[in-house]
């Protein structure tokens, strides 16, 4: 079935990457940055490097003869970034106003220099050099870890884990929190969904055709919002284009995987019409049956998923300003077998339109950019009970803009930037509901300013966020409390400082206090919500969150060796969560209730990755969080336990192959209601090819999960007590870059 739904997709696709090939028989454009890619033992050409320039935003992969152009909007110096794994990421300083082919020689080496990071951040920086622990995933590293969801595909990073009620709804979890306290983003922007309103609710992001994947671990998140307790994640697609390309670009993604006979594919392509328009166009489809396991069928986990973008604009010398439309819609089905829950399972049909514009002017002088951005977001939720009746309905309409003002050197800060953010969000319920319809409006100012005092650099950052949430009607005497308009105001912010005792050993701390408003469910649900198989009690009295962060890392970065550890600490006062009362509803649902306690998170995160020697790798990830009650000392309802992987690999330059076993310790510090769960170890191998074919490369990674067939259970699972985890799988993935 697997290969069936594969060979559907395959001429469409063919017939798109054999339309990339031909483009590469175009006259070559004036303008912008000409150079060749080379191999520097074998002076052979390389396909298939990315080449970017972080403060333009122009990208271009090298072509069968290791030849590239970056377009670039104006004649200066720029900083050029080349990467391909299995090569020593090159970084060079380029002056574009002299006209000669820039010639990149790369040395192989199976470790590669830590990605850049733009998230979070006033300047593009490598991941071992800002002030949050971070992880990058692009291009190959991306593809090695695309899965169904796009917490699956991050879940083997130090602090993340995945919540779930199946495969089709896995949630990200960072440092033991999720939700509404970690930021989802598309290209910087809010995505608008509903995931953070219930264990059953899908993240309505689609992986596989992201340019770049960027995960912030930790609060502090200024520059996108208080609400960041737990960490933001940034899938950077560049939907509005920021250059305009010297050739058609892009990326054909085909995977399969038998454990859940899944089948997908994507394709996303960029060309410049002239030299000023380019156009970007999108499409994704994926398609999954149940989820086997080790003993047996997890029924009702079936998935169908969709994707459809385009974007364009206006590309000059002062910079770029464009539009883009994205639709993303997913059916998938949340299991049976819970108490109060349908023998059946439960349907859910989820949609999503997005509308942007944005424009970046690149003005002379102290001020080097200014973001504008504009969005309206639709998004409906339908959970749908056996045969066909409308059991709980979740709509929501976000309108926003914000504005971002970035500079240069002024005075005693290096750089910086200062920005205002607005937004009015409609919720609407339905179904079996009792939730009232509610608006929320909020406003924000936000400054961060870096300090370099080399080799010391300061971070600080300040934000104000006012928010309002009214209900559409008032009820004093309500079941569940007074039903009112509420208004929340606070303050939030971060001071940070990274020192660089040596060119490889980098040491570093930052504290960050932030807020969290209630959401409109936690302060007015009231009625049971289907596929969670709960009877959720919001609570109108709810005050905010208010936590403060610290986090302190060491970092040593050379050619054959990275490291990272990080302790960290957040201290939450009135911390929010459903807790299980032990009493059913009059349709025989569990009732929770949200109510706020003060809490600690506690733990660490390590990461190594170590080439001892020649192609040899190996790669050690650990986590540890402990959650508690403060004035209990009890333990948070759904902590992750200790857990960790070790993979050893072998990774030529075309080829590579790695034994990976992923570890949990049981976990017995469980809160009310919630029952240990036993540790585990379960052994994957993966290998890859990477070949050039007509002058583009093409990567073909086969990857092999739990081939012990081993019956383990994640603590996060919400069907954990009916089935174990999924089973022996094979997944082959096949990507070309052009």
């Amino acid at each position: 079935m697997v290969i069936r739904r594969l060979a559907g997709l395959v001429p469409a696709v063919l017939a798109m990457a054999v339309g990339a090939i031909d483009s590469s028989a175009q006259v070559e454009r004036a303008g912008g940055i000409e150079g060749i890619v080379r191999d520097a033992d074998s002076n052979e050409p390389l396909a298939g490097a990315l080449v970017s320039i972080a403060a333009s935003g122009g990208t271009a992969i090298s072509h069968g003869d290791g030849t590239f152009h970056v377009p670039v909007p104006g004649a200066r110096v720029y900083t050029v970034r080349v990467a391909r794994l299995g090569y020593r990421t090159v970084s060079l300083e380029i002056d574009a106003s002299r006209e000669e082919i820039v010639v990149v020689e790369m040395e192989a080496n199976p470790i590669s220099l830590p990605d850049l990071v733009v998230t979070g951040s006033v300047v593009a920086r490598a991941a071992n050099e800002v002030l949050r622990p971070a992880s990058v995933f692009a291009g190959e590293e991306l593809q090695r870890r695309l899965a169904g969801t796009l917490a699956e595909a991050l879940s083997s990073e130090p602090g993340l884990t995945v919540s779930s009620m199946g495969p089709g709804s896995a949630h990200p979890v960072i440092r033991g929190l999720s939700g509404d306290r970690i930021l989802m983003l598309e290209d910087g922007e809010r995505v608008g969904d509903e995931f953070a309103s219930g264990p059953d609710h899908a993240t309505a992001i689609d992986p596989s055709s992201a340019r770049r994947v960027e995960v912030i671990r930790g609060p502090g998140a200024i520059l996108y919002g208080s609400n960041a307790l737990g960490g933001v994640i940034n899938v950077v697609r560049d939907d509005v284009p920021s250059s305009v390309p010297h050739h058609l670009t892009g990326a054909v993604t085909l995977q399969g995987q038998s454990v859940s006979n899944a089948a997908s594919g994507s394709v996303h392509l960029t060309y410049g019409l002239t030299d000023h328009i380019p156009v970007r166009l999108e499409l994704s489809r994926r398609g999954s049956g149940d989820l086997e396991t080790p003993v047996g069928p997890l029924p009702n986990t079936g998935t169908d998923t969709r994707e459809i973008s385009g974007g364009t604009s206006w590309v000059d010398d002062w910079g770029h300003a464009g539009a883009t439309f994205r639709y993303y819609g997913n059916d998938y089905g949340i299991p049976g077998g819970f108490v109060g829950g349908h023998e059946a399972g439960v349907r859910i049909e989820m949609q999503r339109t997005a509308t942007r514009l944005r424009s970046v002017l690149r003005p002379r002088g102290i001020v080097e950019s200014v973001e504008v951005d504009a969005g309206h977001t639709w998004y409906e939720h339908r959970e749908i009970e056996p045969p066909d009746i409308l059991g709980t309905l979740y709509e929501r309409r976000t309108v926003s803009g914000e504005i971002l003002a970035r500079h240069g050197g002024w005075g005693l800060f290096s750089s910086g930037g200062v920005g205002t953010r607005a937004s009015r969000e409609d919720f609407g319920f339905g179904g079996a509901l009792f939730t009232p319809n509610s608006t929320q409006t909020s406003f924000a100012v936000f400054a961060l300013e870096e300090v370099d005092l080399n080799p010391i650099r300061l971070e600080a950052g300040l934000r104000y966020d006012w928010v309002r949430m009214r209900p559409e009607r008032e009820e004093p005497s309500s079941d569940i409390g007074h039903i009112r308009e509420r208004s929340f105001g606070a303050a939030s912010g971060s001071l940070g400082a990274l020192a660089r005792l040596t060119p490889s050993f980098t040491v570093g701390a930052s504290v960050a206090r932030a807020f969290r408003t209630p959401s409109v469910n936690e302060l007015f649900s009231e009625g049971p919500h289907l596929a969670a198989y709960a009877f959720e009690v919001g609570n109108p009295s709810l005050e905010t969150e208010r936590g403060t962060g610290i986090d302190l890392f060491v970092r040593f970065a050379a050619d054959r060796l990275n490291a990272e550890v990080t302790w960290f600490h957040n201290a939450i006062s009135d911390y929010v969560f459903p807790l299980e009362t032990g009493d059913l509803s009059r349709v025989r649902l569990p009732i929770f209730q949200f109510h706020g306690e003060d809490a600690v998170l506690t733990g660490f995160e390590s990461a190594l990755e170590w080439a001892p020697v020649g192609d040899l790798t190996v790669e050690a990830v650990a986590s540890y969080v402990q959650g508690r009650v403060e004035a209990t000392d009890q333990p948070l309802p759904l902590i992750p336990p200790l857990q960790g992987r070790l993979a050893v690999g072998y990774a030529p330059r075309n080829w590579f192959v790695e034994a990976e076993t992923r570890v949990a310790a049981r976990q017995e510090r469980t809160g009310p209601f919630e029952n240990p769960t036993d540790g585990y170890a379960v052994f994957d191998l993966s290998a890859g090819l990477r070949i050039t074919v007509m002058g583009r490369l093409n990567v073909i990674t086969v990857r092999g999960e739990n081939l012990g067939n081993a019956v383990y259970r994640n603590h996060l699972s919400r069907v954990k007590e009916i089935m174990p985890e999924a089973g022996r799988s094979i997944s082959v993935a096949y990507r070309v870059v052009f």
